[in-house]
């Protein structure tokens, strides 16, 4: 059994793109991929497009905003200033919680960056780390495992590896909604020219390099890379995967060459079914050269909110010190295309239930959300005390309303901190928050993508040899 440690880099973020453009930006990202899930045709360009620009138009700073202005210096409102910093005509950007004030740069003053942030209100750290971006580290406690670094507030979840001779290090974003295992090539090109300020693969790095001919092309919910298969040397948690099967990008759209990427490829874990390059995923090359037990990854998903930073993902096993015992549930994955997809039993809220029967989840730690059918949303969030349109749904910042979803008559309940996602309006951390929940009718009218808003509330694993997923409740620290 192997454990990786998941952790932060602070990258600033792109400097002129307000929090809540960049929650449409993964919402759009979560469709397309629910859309690849189910088969269904993914939603167009200029519909995708649409959506931002109603998002922009719904901003507290957008002719759209039904906020009130908190600055009568600034008729405009609050708006993002350079370097992703809040500002206004008065220069008084505040925003005052309970537990510390963030200020005009995006910097928490008064401790309020020693606080867990238990309470229902959003973290000023969720509201600092959505501006600036970045990677919070995380250190494994097991063998087998990779530390899983937070990226930005929750966004995604990041491991290092080591890949070439001499071994250099990669960061890799974790995604069991993908099989497709890839690093940027030396010569990678994007539209803006290179691929950005990451780390490359290739012959002037690595003299264990060998390339094919074999050419790969994979699209994601946000970004697409095609490039070629290539062998190298892989290092994964101290297990070393020689002349190792994986892609190469040599184009890049945009989405992955950023220099604000905090990652420089990507590691599905998925089963080998879904992969569009026709190899092995790592944690089933791990098991075929007997390097672990069986092809099982587990991840204990962290909150950056808690600065507990012990999100981690473990080959070949469970790491037993992050979960319950007693509370581990095994179900059948139910998915033929090689997603992790399981049966809920039942959707809760405040432990009633709210009528919806017969759902089923991809379990997706690529995706930051959970997005279901429009008609469920509606539902779930009346219940919450919520509010859904054909935008999007929000719910009040301070929300303390539970909800649960249970698998294998097991309930897990998410944490409200996690449903409320960011303020509709910065300014405003007691108002309507943008939901962990968002409408969206791409897949079947029973199928529901659910991603680390969940993820973060439970142990998660699976095991390919099995087709099994397994969930726990996580240990109190």
């Amino acid at each position: 059994m192997v454990t990786v440690p998941l952790k932060r880099l602070h990258v600033p973020r792109m400097s002129d793109v307000h929090p809540q453009v960049l929650l449409q930006l993964h919402i759009n990202r979560a469709s397309g991929r629910l859309a690849r899930m189910t088969g269904c045709e993914e939603p167009s360009a200029h519909v995708l497009s649409a959506e931002l620009h109603k998002r922009m138009y719904l901003l507290e700073s957008g002719p759209g905003s039904r906020q009130s202005k908190h600055h009568g210096n600034d008729p405009a409102g609050t708006v993002m200033g350079a370097g992703g910093t809040m500002s206004d005509g008065a220069g008084n950007g505040t925003v005052v919680a309970s537990n510390g004030t963030m200020t005009g740069n995006g910097t928490i003053t008064e401790g309020a960056a020693a606080s867990n942030a238990t309470s229902s209100e959003v973290s000023p750290l969720d509201i600092q780390a959505a501006i600036n971006g970045g990677l919070t580290d995380a250190k494994p406690t097991t063998n087998n495992s990779l530390g899983l670094s937070i990226e930005a507030d929750d966004v995604g979840y990041i491991a290092t590896i080591q890949i070439g001779t001499p071994p250099r290090n990669f960061k890799l974003l974790m995604d069991s909604g993908s099989a497709d295992f890839w690093v940027g090539g030396e010569n990678c090109q994007s539209q803006q020219g290179g691929c950005g300020n990451h780390t490359f693969l290739g012959t002037q790095s690595s003299s264990s390099f060998v390339q094919s001919n074999q050419q790969f092309q994979v699209t994601y919910g946000s970004g697409a890379v095609q490039g070629v298969l290539c062998q190298d040397n892989v290092n994964i948690a101290g297990l070393a995967l020689n002349n190792h099967s994986f892609g190469v990008a040599t184009a890049e759209s945009v989405q992955f060459a950023s220099n604000t990427v905090p990652f420089d490829g990507l590691m599905g874990l998925a089963q080998s079914t879904l992969s569009q390059q026709k190899v092995l995923t790592p944690v089933e090359s791990l098991a075929s050269n007997g390097l672990i037990q069986s092809p099982i990854t587990s991840f204990k998903i962290s909150r950056l909110a808690d600065q507990l930073n012990d999100g981690e993902v473990t080959f070949g096993g469970l790491d037993a010190s992050k979960f319950v015992a007693n509370s581990l549930v095994t179900i059948p994955n139910v998915n033929t295309q090689g997603f992790w997809e399981g049966a809920i039993d039942a959707i809760t809220v405040n432990g009633a239930s709210t009528g919806l029967n017969g759902r089923t989840a991809i379990l997706d730690t690529g995706t930051t959300l959970i997005l279901v059918p429009p008609q469920d949303a509606q539902q779930v969030m009346q219940s919450l005390g919520g509010t859904c349109d054909t935008q999007q749904c929000t719910i009040p910042c301070t929300s303390t309303a539970s909800l649960a979803l249970s698998f294998g008559n097991a309930s897990f309940a998410i944490d409200p901190r996690d449903l409320a996602v960011l303020p509709v309006d910065v300014n405003n951390v007691t108002g309507d928050c943008t939901a962990g929940i968002q409408p969206q009718q791409i897949g079947g009218a029973t199928e529901w993508l659910v991603g680390d808003v969940f993820l973060k509330n439970a142990y998660f694993s699976t095991d390919v040899s099995k087709n099994q997923i397994s969930l726990a409740k996580l240990t109190t620290p």
